[in-house]
């Protein structure tokens, strides 16, 4: 419990840092609700394992977990399990925060909470996520060649970026609503430098798996606690009526 609130507590403290940022701000998309289909969170568990574990670890989370998605255990050592790491292990990575913090700038946050964590006023933490992961773009000014319209000047670089394809950010210059003097520098639109594995449509689906996955890896008993939920209120609720029934017979010939 000790180590959640500490993950949880880290993931937060990232929240703040995020909306402190200069930059342009944009709208949250929507992120597609993908959480009742097994299949896409396991493609989003895939990807989450190939490009993710490489830099950040989700340390509250074992792979054998993934079992309640629906995969096996052979699948699970065949498919996502590549430098020795065994079916019961954390879902760690092997940078140190030392290099982290030397490669990118800043140590790569775990992100076993970041789904739950991560909002704005805007939208939820899934919004937050599932926006930031398709508005990467070229930078050439930056150490790692990427910047980010979302969280700019962010020190990770677009790591799926093969998938969706290299993309420029078109900026315009606007006045100031509070100061006709002053101009402000706005995000307008992304134009394609160079198309991507998948196209929009697909990659969009691949980063919405995803990002279903880290918000099942926040809370795996989320549908349980939903279905308990719904259950308890309708037991109140046949409670409360049979307590009325009671009632209202009690007390009918003494009225």
């Amino acid at each position: 419990m000790k180590k959640l609130l500490a993950l949880f507590a880290l993931s937060l403290g990232l929240v703040f840092h995020a909306s402190a940022a200069d930059g342009p701000a944009i709208p949250l998309d929507k992120a597609p609700n993908v959480s009742g289909d097994a299949t896409r969170l396991q493609q989003g568990a895939k990807l989450f394992i190939n490009h993710c574990l490489n830099c950040h670890g989700a340390s509250a989370m074992r792979y054998n977990r993934l079992m309640e998605l629906g995969l096996t255990e052979q699948q699970i050592k065949d498919n996502l399990l590549f430098t020795g790491e065994k079916v019961g292990d954390m879902m760690t990575t092997s940078l140190t925060r030392a290099d982290g913090k030397k490669f990118f700038g800043a140590v790569p946050p775990d992100l076993s909470l970041i789904a739950r964590s991560r909002s704005s006023h805007d939208g939820s933490g899934a919004d937050w996520l599932y926006t930031y992961l398709r508005t990467f773009y070229k930078d050439e000014g930056r150490d790692t060649g990427w910047n980010n319209v979302l969280f700019p000047n962010v020190g990770m670089p677009h790591v799926l970026y093969e998938y969706q394809g290299v993309q420029k950010a078109v900026f315009v210059d606007k006045k100031d609503p509070h100061d006709s003097s002053k101009t402000i520098r706005t995000f307008d639109r992304f134009e394609t430098v160079k198309p991507g594995s998948m196209g929009k449509v697909e990659y969009n689906e691949a980063v919405a798996n995803m990002v279903g996955f880290m918000q099942w890896m926040a809370e795996p008993v989320q549908a349980q606690r939903r279905q308990l939920g719904i259950f308890v209120l309708m037991f109140l609720g046949i409670l409360a009526a049979c307590a009325f029934w009671l009632n209202s017979t009690f007390w009918r010939d003494i009225h």
